[in-house]
């Protein structure tokens, strides 16, 4: 729900980096899970260009905050805590479905020289206010966000299901068929890299392996199920009204669930 008058864009993710666009042949992409990261969540653009200054000292006057246009407040960033501790606001009261949470960070894969983005976990199926998203330099010294530029990642994570986790450790030879197809896969991945390494010329065109990418094993015994993803595409936001019949919706939803003489 829309907190604050002209609150920050929100978008869905894209899956592209321009630090993976820099790479040779494109080739970070071949590795479907960091573009599938990149894409699974929604994007709050910061409104305007801003530069943080941080003198190393730990008081909240010891962040410097210039916007660089003209008559612009810095009302959506501050320095809340001190510590190097850069704060924004996001501008949203994000509700969710019961048993679903918010997962606020820093763009999966986006890196920022001098400051690193701080993870917090939000329980927005009942909380009434909004959160916010901060940012801790890792020296002192200036950083400047862009206009435009994602300030914080919005994911969704079930509440409590990760608790009934028990992680086990077994040796791989507990499982056969599963030891026997990674022997295989150890095996082609070896003889891969060694036709890269001697300049094969049928193994210069594939390029690289694309298991992970068409969703099989090198023997083709083990197969992804119909949820398997090479590309993530969310939903946009949309805009609207409260709906006396409407049930909760995703993160950042202006539509929240029915709450009778709620506006």
């Amino acid at each position: 729900m829309i907190q604050s008058p002209n609150p920050p864009a929100l978008v869905q993710a894209p899956g592209q980096r321009d630090w993976m666009d820099a790479t040779n042949e494109h080739f970070a992409y071949r590795c479907t899970p960091l573009s599938i990261a990149n894409a699974s969540g929604w994007e709050l653009l910061n409104p305007h260009e801003v530069t943080v200054i941080w003198t190393g000292y730990n008081s909240k006057n010891d962040i410097i905050i210039r916007v660089h246009e003209p008559g612009v407040t810095h009302r959506f960033i501050s320095s809340t805590f001190g510590h190097g501790i850069v704060t924004f606001h996001p501008g949203y009261v994000f509700r969710t479905d019961p048993g679903w949470m918010v997962w606020a960070r820093g763009g999966p894969n986006r890196i920022k020289d001098g400051i690193h983005p701080l993870d917090g976990l939000v329980e927005t199926n009942w909380l009434p206010f909004s959160f916010t998203m901060n940012w801790k330099f890792t020296r002192p010294g200036a950083v400047t966000f862009a206009k435009g530029e994602p300030f914080c990642f919005i994911t969704m994570t079930p509440s409590v299901a990760i608790e009934e986790v028990q992680p086990v450790i077994l040796p791989m030879e507990d499982d056969p068929d599963f030891h026997r197809e990674h022997k295989i896969w150890n095996s082609e991945r070896r003889l891969f890299n060694a036709g890269l390494q001697m300049g094969d010329e049928l193994t210069e065109e594939q390029k690289w392996q694309k298991n992970y990418l068409k969703g099989v094993s090198p023997s083709g015994l083990s197969k992804a199920d119909a949820n398997h993803r090479v590309k993530r595409t969310l939903k946009a936001p949309i805009y609207g009204r409260l709906q006396k019949d409407a049930g909760p919706k995703a993160a950042g939803s202006d539509v929240p669930a029915k709450e009778p003489g709620e506006s």
